[in-house]
């Protein structure tokens, strides 16, 4: 593992937080300054965030345990005021997908984990919004926060209206890193091993490079997403840009729970098998019966299904399982079965992370020949795709989604994310045709009518 970097060590922590008449998160997000951080979840309060009080980063093998412990260390010293449990201190990040470090572009200045302590955060939660300041710092003091804290109010006081969202910047270029030909290629090997049965599952992903006729617009995407997909995790993490380097954004709207983490219980989702939406609900009807039907998404949901109860059953007194469901979103229908359970004694959420990172439903089975076969079939880094992001509290309690449905900005290009997962009776068009599906949710946010497709 490579040393641990904080601006935490052996510091001190001070937060403050006052209520505030209700902005425009457009507004806060757009007067944000770098890095920004996005976090709104079913049930659980939004966040933006800006600026960094503190970072944590780590990599290598003993990434979960390092930040865990420096997360530990920072709230240990904390002077804490926050009005309310909802804009309590928080850190928010996440983590890469592979053990070792992530490499190439988009991927060169996001760690193999990053935890960012905003110095101002904005909480939204049910009608009401607090305002947080966070220093952290030998000469953190109550007085000197208290005193930004105001200005800060005032700040958010004269923020100007939000106006109308921008329509999206429009896409002038497209290149996909896996030609058709090879997506075959590697699903028909893949199907191979697992009829050899070297496998039962692996899910397999593509990369889709846009040029921008425009702007992009965050606070923009950030209010349609929310309005298409209520229901889904959405987030944004931004690195610090190494020297001459342009700011990165990694952004989505995430269906996939990976766990939330309160006190001794534990939630979490069993979500893979996807169709598409109908144009009518006798349509959509039609496309979720057959769905729930099909013998090989019932099967790649089973195996997800079962593994997740079997990665908690080592941390739990008991574990159920709902019944398996339709989730329906915006662009596609899922088979989706909501876990629950009860820690036998208290556990860090990042324990829990550790532990269920991937599941089947974005890595496959068995676990390590499943990353093998991704390694030696795709043809780039997924870097932080389909990776733990999410937040932490001084209790070790905290939710994280799967980074799914993402996209990294850079300058006028966007790479989106998509995969798959694969079966034995997988068919490599019907599964290409999927990946296109998934990344509707991006795209759509970035298209204009009358772009190519």
């Amino acid at each position: 593992m490579e040393p641990l970097r904080t601006d935490a060590a052996g510091t001190h922590l001070v937060s403050r937080s006052v209520p505030v008449s209700s902005p425009s998160f457009r507004s806060v997000l757009r007067a944000a300054d770098a890095p920004r951080t996005v976090w709104s979840a079913p049930g659980e309060a939004t966040v933006v965030g800006r600026g960094a009080a503190a970072t944590l980063t780590a990599d290598g093998i003993g990434r979960f345990d390092a930040i865990r412990e420096a997360a530990e260390s920072l709230f240990a010293s904390g002077d804490v005021h926050a009005g309310t449990e909802a804009a309590r201190p928080r850190l928010f990040g996440g983590f890469g997908f592979h053990t070792d470090s992530t490499v190439g572009q988009p991927w060169e200045d996001f760690p193999g984990a990053r935890f960012v302590f905003p110095r101002v955060q904005v909480t939204w939660v049910d009608d009401d919004a607090w305002l947080t300041v966070n220093a952290v710092g030998p000469d953190a003091t109550p007085e000197s926060v208290e005193s930004r804290l105001d200005t800060e109010r005032d700040r958010i006081k004269s923020l100007p209206a939000a106006g109308d969202p921008a329509a999206p910047p429009g896409v002038c270029g497209r290149r996909r890193t896996t030609a058709r030909d090879d997506w075959r290629d590697g699903v028909e090997a893949a199907v191979d091993r697992i009829q050899s049965g070297d496998l039962q599952k692996v899910v397999l992903a593509q990369a889709l490079d846009v040029d921008l006729d425009g702007d992009l617009s965050l606070p923009d995407v950030f209010t349609r997403l929310g309005e298409r997909y209520p229901d889904c995790y959405r987030f944004l993490v931004e690195p610090e840009p190494g020297a001459g380097r342009p700011q990165t954004s990694l952004f989505g709207a995430t269906p996939e729970r990976l766990v939330s983490v309160r006190g001794r219980t534990v939630e979490t989702d069993a979500l893979a098998g996807t169709t598409g939406r109908g144009e009518t609900p006798e349509e959509d009807e039609w496309l979720a019966a057959e769905l729930a039907d099909d013998n090989k998404n019932a099967h790649e949901h089973q195996l997800v299904a079962d593994t997740i109860k079997e990665q908690l059953a080592p941390f739990a007194a008991s574990v159920s399982a709902g019944p398996r469901r339709i989730r329906r979103l915006a662009t596609v229908q899922h088979l989706w079965t909501p876990i629950t359970a009860t820690l036998d004694r208290a556990e860090h959420v990042l324990s829990l992370v550790e532990a269920l990172h991937p599941t089947p439903a974005v890595g496959g089975l068995p676990p390590e020949t499943a990353l093998d076969t991704i390694r030696e079939t795709e043809p780039f880094d997924r870097g932080w795709y389909a990776a733990p992001v999410g937040w932490i509290d001084a209790a070790g309690y905290g939710t994280f989604a799967v980074a799914l449905r993402s996209a990294v900005a850079r300058d006028d290009t966007v790479t989106l994310f998509a995969g798959v997962g694969i079966v034995s009776d997988s068919d490599p068009d019907r599964e290409w045709d999927e990946v296109q599906l998934k990344y509707r949710p991006i795209l759509d946010e970035l298209e204009r009518e009358g772009d190519g497709r």
